[in-house]
């Protein structure tokens, strides 16, 4: 969610720069973009549509995840010279290092669900469930590994939408954000 809000403000900022200043959109071109698409569209079948997702068993998804998250960080690494890419790696190796060092699952704790949702008592959460059709697996944050870099920032309580993101989705996002502001760029 918090790359989907990235996206749209980077873009939406770069237009009214380039409108403001009366710039062109810039072209970039990028290295090995099908990895991109090979590496979302298993996260998409297996986090997003629940139709698919309630399909593949939970003992596939950490394999899924991890191999998903090493496509895109490879994509990456691969483009780090073009402007937003390394803030973008960093944010995608923390995720992937999260998720990898917690049995390829992102962890959420029932403190931070509870942050999210004060109505539902805590025990609505089961410890090692993994929460709804996401990539978090319910998981104390005494059992959690490098926990700094998991989904511990909920997003503030006059957000409708309820959720917890990472330093890493922060970081890939800005990223994101920093790309898309650059194609309006001067010459």
């Amino acid at each position: 969610m918090v790359l989907l809000i990235a996206v749209a403000a980077g873009l939406i900022a770069t237009l009214i720069r380039a409108k403001l200043f009366k710039r062109n959109i810039r072209k970039i071109t990028l290295k090995t973009e099908w990895l991109v698409l090979i590496a979302v569209i298993p996260q998409i079948i297996a986090f997003s549509v629940p139709a698919t997702a309630k399909l593949i068993p939970d003992s596939y998804l950490p394999f899924l995840l991890i191999s998903s998250m090493t496509g895109l960080l490879v994509f990456s690494l691969v483009n780090l010279r073009t402007r937003g890419f390394g803030l973008m790696s960093v944010g995608l190796f923390s995720n992937l290092l999260a998720i990898i060092t917690n049995g390829g699952w992102m962890p959420i704790s029932p403190k931070t669900l509870f942050k999210l949702h004060p109505e539902l008592p805590v025990e609505t959460w089961k410890i090692g469930e993994r929460l709804a059709i996401s990539k978090d697996r319910i998981i104390p944050t005494e059992n959690t590994h490098l926990t700094l870099l998991t989904d511990v920032i909920p997003v503030p309580a006059w957000i409708p939408y309820k959720f917890a993101f990472s330093i890493g989705d922060i970081l890939l996002s800005s990223g994101v954000f920093l790309l898309l502001w650059s194609l309006s760029q001067g010459e």
